[in-house]
């Protein structure tokens, strides 16, 4: 049976295999796996960091993590209403919206 691949795999695997990999390996095998914070906390800092840089093209699929790591919906809902103050009003709209979509699709 054939190993399932990562999602940065499924992304970028065949363009950029070593991006893939560092991804896997580092990112997600080093950085996220410290003791130092919970994947919860490390879910919170990463939208307030996407949303707040317009990174929405890896937004998407941080909102569903954060809830898979324990985020409320209301607590992503708060993110993004308190960002727009604090990142601009399209960015917390983008938020909210997305935050939307990724629900509709749970």
């Amino acid at each position: 049976m054939a190993e399932q691949q990562s999602r940065a795999q499924q992304l970028v695997g065949d363009v950029a295999p070593k991006l893939a990999e560092l991804t896997d390996d580092v990112l997600f095998g080093d950085v996220w796996a410290r003791p130092g914070l919970s994947r919860r906390d490390r879910s919170l800092i990463t939208v307030a960091a996407l949303t707040a840089l317009g990174r929405d093209g890896q937004l998407h699929s941080h909102l569903g993590l954060a809830l898979a790591n324990g985020v409320t919906r209301e607590e992503l809902a708060e993110l993004a209403t308190h960002l727009a103050f604090y990142a601009g009003w399209p960015a917390g709209m983008t938020a909210a919206t997305m935050l939307k979509q990724v629900l509709d699709e749970q």
